[in-house]
């Protein structure tokens, strides 16, 4: 079976490794020749072959599927997915992993998956939709709300569309930068303001084929850029799993109240879903669950830090999903048999170039990923990378490579992943020093 993997991020990195140790590809000493991705990275390149690519273009990767004979696709981004390439593939016969159109607007619209959860008895937090200042002083000050104020862009914003300002001023500054100065354009032009929900934050990915579900391993992702959850979001700093107060009653809870009525409101809406649904979930003090927000994709960099540690063969679930029969895959996959012995634990540490989410300066050498690589344990994805005329890795984006870590426990990877960090350097690089630490 000859697969795309869609994208260019950590992300699609780890997608494309665990994809590559699968027994789907019966020819185990040419998994090379099966695999591809668009456009990837240097770090895929070693394993699948690189083709380069508009990846918001569907008619370009539907050229691009028919003329290297692609059977099945896996779509990491969610622009690709709102633009509707899932949509244009199976129109034309190719299997896929990810949702259409209609199902992205799950993650790419905030007003309607806020809209969405209350029409199915979805538990989240009271919310506001606004388009105007004045709706969004209503929002702010005659709803009451405590700071920190949760101010959210509607559309897609590559992780910088979410702002939790501490007062007031600096909340109507928000609104007005995005609804008036276009600081984000489209994105912006619709802000869901929301309620502050206190708690322990939690991410669930689930595999679905829009009938039945398999849970990953329950993460927690590090957003803000410095230590101690301080400053801007951004994209995702780094990653931990397993959480251990993510327990199987919890678990049973968040199938109950929070996946299986999104499963069946997708059907009422009449939208046939195969792929990620991403559950950025709180649980609150009273033990209450409180849904934040979707994403229609496996994220990043949880990806990074779940598939090391899937528990079962990943390309063998993949298929499933697009064949339908992710119920019978699921009989022989269980998630609560992480729990016994020989569960592992893995820590992911993003390091980013200096200045991000702002301004960075890229261009610059990346040295050691190769003695970090070296070490038993470590997996490290490329994202914000790229290899120049000579074959240097240099960095190219915002988030540059995800270092993981597996190991019996969280205390041992976060101590190999920081080490294997060490090792790796570049001019500005930054990163987090306390991913891991609960």
């Amino acid at each position: 079976m000859k697969i795309l993997v869609i994208g260019s991020g950590g992300r699609e990195h780890a997608i494309v490794s665990a994809l590559s140790k699968s027994k789907i590809f019966a020819a185990r000493d040419d998994v090379k020749k099966y695999l591809h991705s668009a456009p990837g990275n240097s770090g895929i390149a070693r394993i699948a072959q690189c083709h380069p690519a508009n990846i918001n273009a569907p008619d370009e990767i539907l050229a691009l599927c028919k003329k290297f004979e692609i059977e099945l696709a896996i779509v990491g981004p969610e622009e690709s997915l709102i633009v509707g390439v899932s949509d244009i593939l199976r129109d034309n016969g190719i299997k896929v992993l990810g949702p259409g159109a209609k199902g992205a607007k799950l993650e790419g619209s905030k007003s309607f998956s806020k809209q969405f959860m209350v029409k199915n008895g979805i538990p989240t937090a009271d919310f506001d939709i606004c388009t105007t200042l004045p709706q969004c002083k209503e929002a702010l000050v005659k709803r009451q709300r405590n700071h920190p104020f949760i101010i959210k862009a509607d559309g897609l914003a590559a992780g910088k569309g979410v702002f939790l300002p501490d007062s007031y001023d600096e909340a109507y500054d928000v609104c007005s930068n995005l609804l008036e100065r276009h600081f984000l354009g489209d994105a912006g032009h619709t802000l869901v303001i929301e309620d502050f929900v206190e708690g322990k934050e939690l991410t669930v990915l689930a595999m679905t084929d829009g009938e039945n579900a398999i849970l990953l391993e329950p993460s927690q992702d590090h957003k803000r850029v410095y230590d101690g959850d301080k400053g801007p979001n951004t994209g995702g700093m780094g990653v931990y799993t397993p959480v251990k107060w993510a327990d199987e009653a919890l678990l049973s809870k968040i199938r109950t109240q929070v996946l299986t009525p999104t499963l069946e409101g997708l059907k009422k809406e009449g939208i046939s879903y195969c792929g990620i649904i991403y559950l950025g979930l709180m649980l609150k003090p009273d033990g209450e669950l409180c849904l934040l927000e979707y994403n229609s994709r496996f994220g990043d960099p949880e990806t990074q830090a779940v598939l090391p540690i899937f528990n079962g063969d990943f390309g063998e679930a993949v298929l499933s999903c697009c064949n339908g029969t992710l119920g019978e895959y699921g009989k022989n996959y269980s998630l609560a048999s992480l729990s016994e012995s020989g569960k592992k634990s893995s820590v992911c540490v993003v390091l980013t170039s200096g200045g991000y989410p702002g301004f960075f300066a890229p261009g610059k050498r990346i040295e050691g990923i190769s003695e970090a690589e070296e070490m038993p344990g470590v997996e490290i994805y490329q994202a914000g990378s790229k290899a120049d005329t000579e074959g240097n890795i240099m960095t190219s984006g915002g988030r540059v490579l995800s270092v993981t870590a597996i190991a019996d426990d969280i205390e041992s990877a976060r101590a190999i992943a920081y080490e294997a960090v060490g090792k790796i350097k570049f001019e500005k690089m930054h990163y987090r020093t306390d991913i891991g630490i609960y």
